[in-house]
């Protein structure tokens, strides 16, 4: 394996910048995990808290807005909530300029790129108007904080965030036999029962993979075990005895909730799945899709799986076997970039001055990047499902989303750049030694060094990594 330090900086970090010099070796890669979170204290983003008490402040006055007793009050509740959903209109505007200066003035672009990745496996959402726009708060509370660590750890994390819970609705699951399903069943005013949501997506999506050893059966004592996990609006996560289905749970052939209860159990059932051989084999290939291409070499998805494996689920270990095998180092540049890390990657090679981006409003946030990413294919936080947003190159590269591609790149620069740079050293900047004749061509050909930069980033050798 010949390390590159640009192939390194475009395949594993957040793109080429003219303000950062490339890595000079793997273990600078690995380095920047262990280094101080130099871009979550650049570019602070509140946890979950902060998404709870929008929440909090959102529902009180929807309440109040309903409770009002004429029309006068009615009419002023309904301007205060009409505020309060600017306020969090104006927090995701905020909170998602600041995840794209993570990107784009990051020394670690690998942190990013493997933030972004586990954000997307262990995707949750907002379904309620409350919590619309917590995805990002839950990114730096559950998600963040612990992608160098045990994987074991990262999926305790996400799993038992309210999002996660909200989400998958696991908080309103109750066991058939519980305290709370019993007091329901005597008072006959409303229905409960058991939910798998929560439970199968964390066997067949979160950890042993759609084609893992598990059954229907293993999905329903599953979510008999994770009965009790709830979340309270005002304090957030909770676990609740009266909700929990009594008794033992066997799952994948293991015992649970006898000897250990409650959420320790459930814990414990976590742990297993995490150091489960399937687990690895299935995070192991989706590590390899996402980093080298949508059919990877058998031979690296074997040896991140023996490493996953061998290291019990140290997620540092698989990232050394991913950089140290040679199928990781291969030259063509195959993977599509999702609109988000296209549109991040040019702001960082056209070395876009954070003020430029900080200053924006939100209705200039929306019109320069939330909506042409929607139109390009990705709904910022809101994905088709609890999958996350696909990894197949073709997925993004339709005639609409191309189209606005182009456009994007031809438009957009111009607005939040104080000066066009020069094509050939825009050219320099986005691509290095990986450029290639023609390209130099393109931009010198270029009637307007605002069409030259367009259409380098334009260029499918820029959209790939």
């Amino acid at each position: 394996m010949r390390f590159d330090p640009e192939l390194a900086e475009i395949r594993f970090g957040c793109g080429l910048s003219p303000l950062h010099v490339p890595p000079s070796d793997a273990e600078m890669l690995l380095a920047g995990l262990r280094a101080p979170d130099v871009s979550a204290r650049d570019w602070p983003i509140p946890g979950f808290e902060g998404a709870l008490a929008d929440a909090r402040a959102y529902s009180s006055a929807r309440r109040a807005r309903k409770h009002a007793i004429d029309t006068s009050l009615f009419e002023a509740r309904d301007k205060d909530l009409k505020q309060h959903r600017a306020l969090m209109r104006d927090h995701q505007a905020l909170w998602f300029t600041r995840r794209l200066l993570r990107c784009v003035t990051t020394p670690h672009g690998f942190r990013e790129r493997l933030t972004l990745f586990w954000a997307d496996h262990f995707t949750a959402q907002g379904k309620i108007a409350a919590f619309r726009y917590a995805a990002t708060p839950y990114v730096e509370t559950s998600i963040r904080p612990n992608i160098a660590g045990r994987f074991e750890d990262l999926l305790i994390a996400a799993v038992i965030s309210p999002l996660m819970l909200h989400y998958l609705d696991q908080h309103r699951s109750t066991g058939p036999n519980s305290r709370r399903a019993k007091r329901v069943a005597r008072r006959q005013d409303r229905q409960v029962g058991l939910n798998e949501n929560l439970a199968r997506e964390v066997l067949e999506l979160h950890t042993l993979g759609v084609d893992g050893p598990y059954t229907q059966a293993d999905v329903r004592q599953l979510a008999e075990l994770f009965t009790g996990m709830i979340y309270d609006i005002k304090t957030g996560f909770k676990f609740a005895p009266g909700w929990a289905e009594p008794g033992g749970e066997t799952v994948l052939g293991q015992d649970y909730g006898v000897e250990t209860t409650g959420l320790d159990a459930i814990t414990q059932a976590l742990r297993d799945f995490a150091r489960h051989p399937a687990t690895a084999q299935h995070l192991a290939h989706k590590l390899a899709v996402h980093f080298t291409g949508d059919t990877p070499d058998p031979a690296l998805v074997a040896h991140l799986a023996a490493r996953y494996w061998d290291s019990s689920g140290d997620l540092i270990e698989v990232y050394t076997a991913l950089l140290e095998h040679p199928a990781a180092w291969q030259p063509n540049l195959d993977n599509v970039k999702p609109p988000f890390a296209y549109l991040a990657s040019a702001c960082r090679a056209l070395a876009v001055p954070p003020e430029a981006l900080t200053q924006l409003t939100r209705p200039q946030v929306n019109r320069f990047f939330l909506r042409p990413m929607q139109r390009m294919g990705q709904r910022w936080e809101s994905s088709n499902g609890p999958d996350g947003w696909s990894e197949t190159d073709g997925d993004w590269i339709t005639p609409q989303a191309l189209a606005e591609r182009l456009r994007w790149c031809m438009t957009v620069p111009a607005h939040i750049l104080p000066q066009m740079p020069a094509p050939l050293n825009a050219l320099k900047s986005a691509l290095g030694g990986l450029t290639t004749a023609q390209l130099r061509f393109v931009a010198t050909a270029a009637e307007t060094e605002r069409e030259g930069v367009g259409l380098i980033l334009a260029s499918p050798a820029f959209q790939r990594r």
